[in-house]
C-alpha cells in the first residue's frame, strides 16, 4: 500500500492585503466575471463551527435594496431579517418563477442592467477574549454575489447560492468593540446562468450567517472514511495561520463505545521527516477498527459520535471537531448499485429548499418535518435538487435514515450547450463540485454525488469529475446529461444510468436488451403536478420485477405556493404562518405561482408539482407511494391457504412493525381482530394466519349483511421513531376474501314508471318528460352523459384538453331522438354531435318496487373518438347533503391508474372534504371501485346509490365548468348543492405535463360503453 496521501487539499489563501479597491470593490464586476469564483474566501471543509459561534441571525440588520451594483447606498435604510430572502419581506423586488428560461435575454456571461442589489449591514460587538484569535465570517448562502466587509474593509467575495462563504476578518475587526458588517448581495449575475434551476427567483441571504473564532493553529478539515466492514480511517489536516506548523502538536480521537484510535504510523513516517518538525501540509491519520459493526443504512441508521482533538505540546486540547460516523459501503457490480452488499430499490423524491412564507429560507425544524414526511411516506431516498441543501439536511438524513444523492449547484439549462464547453465556466463547475464534495464527505447518507442537472454534457463536466474521482473513490458519481445520448455507452461523467421522464417502455426495454452497462436509476420521473402521478404502481411491478432497474426519484417534494396577501398582491411574509392549513390558504390570501407577482417572463403554475401542498399536507399520490413502498406485502393465491406475508424490507426485520386485522363487508359493515406478524429477516415470507373469529363472524355471501369483502392488514409503528409517534400507519395491504354476488344492482322487481308532462313532478315520484328528461325530487338536474373533465394540469400540457376542446366535448348539446315506453320500462335514446361525430346515448328508466329507480345506459362513441377523459353519467343533487358514506376505495382521492394506495371498505367524509385543492384549480376529488354510496343529510336523509360494477364517482361542490374556469380557489364559490359523476370508464392522469402519459390501457376509445345503477331516497 502506498502510504502517500491520497488527496492534496487546496490550502486556505495567504494573508494579503487587499487589492487597491474602493470600500466596495465593485471595479472588478464580479457579477460579470464568471473566472472569478471567489476572492479570499477559505477553503470548504467539513468541521462544524456552530458551538461557540456567535449567530448574526436576527432582524437586527439595516437594509437597502439598490437598483444596480454601482449604485452606492444611501442613509435611507430600514430592518430586514437574516437569514431571509428580500423577495418575500416587503421590498420592491418581488419573486419571479421560471422554469428553464433566464429572466432576461442576455447571453452568458452578461446581467442585465437593472440588478436589484441588496446591502445587509450591521454592529456587532467581538467579544474582547476572541483578541489573538483567528475570527472568521460565515455566510450560509446569497443569491447570488456575496460581497463582505467589516469596518469598510473588503474581505471577501464569493459566489454559489447554496454554499456557504467564510471569510478570515482578524486583520479588520476590533475585539471588544462595536465593529460594522457589511454584505452586499448582487441578485443577477454570470453565476445566475448556471444557477439555471426550475425554483423561484429570490435574492438576498437565504442561510444563517455567524461569526467564530479559532486558535491561529487550528483543525482545518476532517476526512473521514467508514466502510461497512468497520475499518475506520480519519485524515486531518492541521494548519497555522501564521506559517509553519511548530512541533510538539499532534491529533488524537475517540469513537463512542469503541475507543481512542491509533495513529497511522506507516503514514506517519512518510509525511514527517528528521530535518523538518512538521509536515507542511499538516496532515495526520488515525485508524480504528470496530468489532461487530453495527452498519448505517436508510432502514438502520446506526450512528457512531467520533472527537478529534487537536493537542498542544503541553497536552491541553487547543481544538475539537464532533462528527456522526455511519459504517456503510457502496458499491457498484454489474447493473447493481449495492449498500452493504445488498441491491437496494431507491424509492426517491427530489426535493427543494422552500418555504411558503420565506421562500429559500428554512430551519432545522422544517426540514426535520420535510424529511419525516418523506420517511411516513416510504421514501428512502432524496435527490437534493439541484444543489447541495443546507447542511442541517444533511444531518437530519444521517439521523433518520435517508439515502442521498447530492447534487452540485450547476444548471445552465437556457445557455446549457454553451456553458458546458466554455472555459470561462470551468473553475466555478470544479469549484462548485469540489466545494459540496468537501462539506459533505463525511455524511454516511450521501451515496451518489451528482454534478449537476440539465447542463448539457461537456469538458467542463469531465474536469469536475476528474477531481472527484481522485478525491473520493468511495462513492460513484452521476450526471444525466452524460448518458442521455447513448444509454449503454461508457462515459466519464456518470456511474449511473440516470434519465429523466423515460416511458416503461423504454426502461424496460433497455434493461432487457443485454447492452445495459449501469444500474438504471431514474433522476427524475412521475412528475407530482397538479392530479398527478399516474401508473406510478405500473412504474414499480417493472422495477421490482426487472433485473438492471432500481428505482428512480419522483419530481418533486413541495408544491412551491408562495402565501400571497391578496390586498397587495405581496407575498404574506413570515408573520402569516396561521394563514393556512390543510393545502388550503385562508380567506384574504391565496397560493401564488408563476406570473402572480407581474412576473415577466414566468411559466406559471409549473412550480406547483409536489407532492405536498405549500404547507406540507400530503397530496393523494403521497399514499399511492406508501403502499407501494409498503415494507409488508400480502398475497394469497389459494383461498384454502392462509395469506403469505413478505417482508419487503432490505436490512431490518419486522419487530418494528404492528398489525390489526379488518374485516370489511359491503352489506356487513367493518369488523376488527388483532394480527400476530411472524418473525420474519428481510426479504423472507411466511404464512400469516387468519383472525378465525372474525372470518366466523362473516356472513353468508346470500344471507343479510353478506357480498363481497375484503380484508385489510392496517400495519403502523410498535414504538416510536425518529421520524413517526407510536402508531404511525406504514402500510395497509389487503387482499379479497369474497367476490360480490350479483352483478347487476337489481335489488327488486320493476314495475310501472310514469312518463310525467308537464316537466315537473307531483309529489315525489320520479318521472321522464316528454323531452326523455328524468325528474327526480332528490335531483335538481337529470342524469346527463359525460364525456369532459375539468382538464388536469397533465390534461392541458400533454395536449389532451386541447384535443377534447376541439372535439367540443366540453360543451356537449342533447340532441333527443325518441322517448319509449315498454314493459314497464321508460327508454330514452338521444344524440351528443361532436367533431368526430355523434354520440349515441340511451337510458331506460325503470321503478322498483322498494322505490328505487333503475337507469341502465349505453353509450356509444364513434370511431373518430380515440381519446376521452370520461365516459359516464353527471347529476346533481337537491341542497343540503352534506355527507358522504360509500363502499369503494378510499379514503382518499384515487383514480385508475392511482389507486394502489386506496383500500376498499366502507368510508365517510364530509363532501366539502372530498374535493383536493390542488393549487390550480382542475378536476379531482374522484374515488375508484365504487360499489355503493350515500349521500345524507345532516339528519340523516337523503339519497342512495348502487352501481352494477366498481365505478370511478365523484362528489364534489363544483361543475367540471367551473372548475375549468379558474385559475386560483379565491376565484371559486362552491354550490350547494353536489354535483355527481358516476362514470362508466374514466381515463387515467398520466404525468403529461413533464413525461410520459398514462399508458394505453387506461386510456378511453370508441366502442359501446354500458353501466346501471339505482338510486333509492333515504
Amino acid at each position: 500500500m502506498d502510504p502517500r496521501p491520497l488527496h492534496t487539499p487546496p490550502m486556505d489563501p495567504p494573508p494579503s492585503d487587499p487589492p487597491p479597491l474602493n470600500p466596495r470593490p465593485m471595479d472588478l464586476r464580479p457579477w460579470e466575471s464568471p473566472e472569478l469564483t471567489s476572492w479570499r474566501r477559505l477553503s470548504m471543509h467539513a468541521v462544524d463551527r456552530g458551538a461557540g459561534a456567535l449567530s448574526l441571525d436576527d432582524d437586527h440588520w439595516r437594509f437597502q435594496l439598490l437598483p444596480a451594483p454601482e449604485v452606492p447606498p444611501s442613509e435611507d435604510w430600514r430592518h430586514l431579517k437574516v437569514p431571509g430572502a428580500w423577495t418575500t419581506q416587503d421590498t420592491d423586488d418581488l419573486p419571479q418563477y421560471t422554469n428553464w428560461r433566464m429572466p432576461w435575454p442576455d447571453i452568458p456571461p452578461h446581467s442585465p442592467a437593472a440588478n436589484p442589489t441588496g446591502v445587509h449591514e450591521r454592529d456587532v460587538d467581538i467579544p474582547a477574549d476572541w483578541a489573538g484569535r483567528r475570527v472568521i465570517l460565515h455566510v450560509g448562502a446569497a443569491t447570488s454575489v456575496l460581497i463582505a466587509e467589516v469596518n469598510g474593509r473588503a474581505v471577501g467575495i464569493g459566489k454559489d447560492s447554496h454554499l456557504a462563504s467564510e471569510f478570515d476578518i482578524t486583520d479588520a475587526v476590533r475585539t471588544g468593540e462595536a465593529n460594522t458588517v457589511r454584505l452586499t448581495v448582487v441578485k443577477w449575475s454570470d453565476a445566475s446562468h448556471i444557477e439555471d434551476q426550475d425554483h423561484w427567483w429570490h435574492g438576498g441571504i437565504t442561510r444563517p450567517v455567524l461569526l467564530y473564532a479559532t486558535d491561529p493553529l487550528h483543525l482545518a478539515d476532517v476526512k473521514i472514511t467508514a466502510p461497512a466492514d468497520g475499518r475506520l480511517r480519519v485524515e486531518v489536516q492541521v494548519r497555522h495561520a501564521d506559517g509553519p506548523l511548530p512541533a510538539g502538536w499532534r491529533v488524537s480521537g475517540h469513537l463512542d463505545g469503541v475507543g481512542e484510535l491509533t495513529p497511522d504510523e506507516e503514514y506517519a513516517a512518510w509525511c514527517v521527516r528528521e530535518d523538518r518538525v512538521s509536515d507542511f501540509l499538516g496532515e495526520a491519520r488515525l485508524l480504528a477498527t470496530v468489532p461487530d459493526v453495527r452498519r448505517w443504512s436508510a432502514e438502520t441508521p446506526e450512528l457512531y459520535g467520533l472527537d478529534i482533538r487537536l493537542h498542544r505540546p503541553d497536552g491541553s486540547i487547543a481544538d475539537t471537531s464532533r462528527h456522526r460516523v455511519g459504517f456503510r459501503t457502496v458499491e457498484i457490480v454489474g447493473n447493481d448499485l449495492l449498500i452493504n452488499g445488498e441491491r437496494v430499490f431507491i424509492r426517491g423524491v427530489n426535493r427543494h429548499d422552500f418555504h411558503p412564507l420565506t421562500g429559500r429560507t428554512v430551519t432545522p425544524g422544517d426540514m426535520r418535518a420535510d424529511l419525516e414526511t418523506i420517511k411516513r411516506f416510504g421514501f428512502n431516498a432524496v435527490r437534493t435538487a439541484h444543489y447541495p441543501n443546507d447542511p442541517a439536511l444533511l444531518d437530519l438524513a444521517d439521523e433518520l435514515g435517508l439515502y442521498l444523492v447530492d447534487e452540485a449547484d450547476i444548471e445552465s439549462h437556457d445557455h446549457a450547450h454553451e456553458i458546458a464547453d466554455d472555459p470561462r465556466y470551468l473553475g466555478a463547475f470544479v469549484d462548485r463540485v469540489s466545494r459540496m464534495v468537501l462539506r459533505d464527505k463525511n455524511h454516511a447518507c450521501v451515496i451518489v454525488w451528482s454534478l449537476g442537472n440539465e447542463s448539457d454534457y461537456g469538458a467542463n463536466h469531465d474536469a469536475a469529475a476528474g477531481w472527484l474521482r481522485r478525491y473520493d473513490p468511495t462513492r460513484p458519481l452521476q450526471y444525466e446529461g452524460a448518458a442521455k445520448t447513448d444509454w449503454s455507452g461508457a462515459d466519464i461523467a456518470s456511474d449511473i444510468l440516470c434519465p429523466m421522464y423515460a416511458s416503461l417502455d423504454e426502461i424496460t426495454a433497455h434493461a432487457a436488451s443485454g447492452e445495459q452497462t449501469k444500474p438504471l436509476i431514474l433522476c427524475e420521473y412521475s412528475h407530482a403536478m397538479g392530479n398527478s402521478n399516474g401508473t406510478l404502481a405500473d412504474h414499480w411491478a417493472a422495477i421490482e420485477t426487472t433485473p438492471g432497474l432500481q428505482g428512480g426519484f419522483i419530481w418533486e417534494f413541495w408544491d412551491h405556493g408562495i402565501l400571497q396577501r391578496r390586498a397587495t398582491g405581496r407575498p404574506a411574509g413570515p408573520a402569516a404562518s396561521g394563514a393556512y392549513a390543510h393545502g388550503v390558504a385562508a380567506d384574504g390570501y391565496r397560493w401564488a405561482y408563476g406570473g402572480d407577482f407581474g412576473d415577466v417572463p414566468n411559466d406559471g403554475a409549473f412550480c406547483a408539482d409536489g407532492l405536498v401542498f405549500p404547507d406540507r399536507t400530503p397530496k393523494p399520490a403521497m399514499y399511492e407511494h406508501r403502499e407501494i413502498a409498503a415494507p409488508l406485502r400480502l398475497t394469497r393465491s389459494d383461498p384454502d391457504r392462509p395469506p403469505r406475508v413478505t417482508n419487503a424490507q432490505h436490512f431490518r426485520d419486522v419487530s418494528w412493525l404492528t398489525a390489526e386485522w379488518r374485516l370489511s363487508v359491503e352489506d356487513g359493515g367493518t369488523r376488527t381482530a388483532p394480527a400476530v406478524l411472524p418473525d420474519l429477516p428481510p426479504r423472507a415470507s411466511a404464512d400469516l394466519p387468519l383472525p378465525h373469529g372474525l372470518l366466523a363472524e362473516l356472513p353468508a355471501a346470500g344471507a343479510a349483511g353478506g357480498g363481497e369483502a375484503w380484508l385489510t392488514l392496517y400495519v403502523t409503528t410498535r414504538h416510536d421513531e425518529p421520524w413517526a409517534p407510536r402508531g404511525t400507519e406504514v402500510c395497509a395491504p389487503q387482499i379479497q376474501m369474497r367476490e360480490r354476488s350479483a352483478p347487476a344492482p337489481l335489488a327488486a322487481v320493476p314495475v310501472a314508471m310514469p312518463v310525467a308532462v308537464p316537466v315537473a313532478v307531483s309529489g315525489h315520484s320520479p318521472g321522464v318528460d316528454a323531452e326523455g328528461l328524468m325528474r327526480h325530487p332528490l335531483l335538481t338536474c337529470p342524469p346527463a352523459l359525460s364525456l369532459w373533465r375539468a382538464p388536469t394540469d397533465n390534461d392541458l400540457l400533454g395536449g389532451a384538453a386541447d384535443h377534447w376542446r376541439a372535439l367540443g366535448l366540453d360543451r356537449l348539446v342533447r340532441e333527443p331522438v325518441s322517448v319509449d315506453r315498454t314493459d314497464g320500462r321508460v327508454r330514452v335514446r338521444s344524440v351528443y354531435p361532436t367533431g368526430a361525430g355523434p354520440v349515441e346515448h340511451e337510458q331506460v328508466f325503470g321503478l322498483l318496487n322498494d322505490d328505487g329507480l333503475l337507469i341502465e345506459e349505453t353509450a356509444v362513441l364513434p370511431e373518430g373518438l380515440t381519446d376521452v377523459a370520461r365516459v359516464g353519467t353527471v347529476f346533481e343533487t337537491v341542497a343540503g347533503l352534506n355527507h358522504l358514506q360509500w363502499y369503494g376505495q378510499g379514503p382518499w382521492e384515487t383514480y385508475p391508474d392511482r389507486r394502489t394506495g386506496g383500500p376498499v371498505g366502507h368510508h365517510r367524509a364530509r363532501v366539502d372534504s372530498l374535493f383536493t385543492p390542488y393549487l390550480r384549480p382542475q378536476e379531482s376529488g374522484g374515488r375508484s371501485g365504487v360499489r355503493r354510496f350515500a349521500l345524507l343529510s345532516d339528519t340523516g336523509t337523503g339519497l342512495g346509490v348502487r352501481l352494477d360494477a366498481p365505478r370511478q364517482v365523484s362528489v364534489t361542490r363544483y361543475r367540471a365548468a367551473d372548475l375549468a374556469a379558474a385559475s386560483h380557489h379565491d376565484e371559486l364559490a362552491p354550490r350547494p348543492r353536489c354535483v355527481v359523476h358516476l362514470d362508466a370508464a374514466h381515463r387515467g392522469l398520466g404525468t403529461a405535463s413533464c413525461g410520459p402519459d398514462t399508458l394505453p390501457r387506461y386510456r378511453l376509445g370508441p366502442g359501446t360503453y354500458r353501466w346501471s345503477w339505482v338510486l333509492r331516497p333515504l
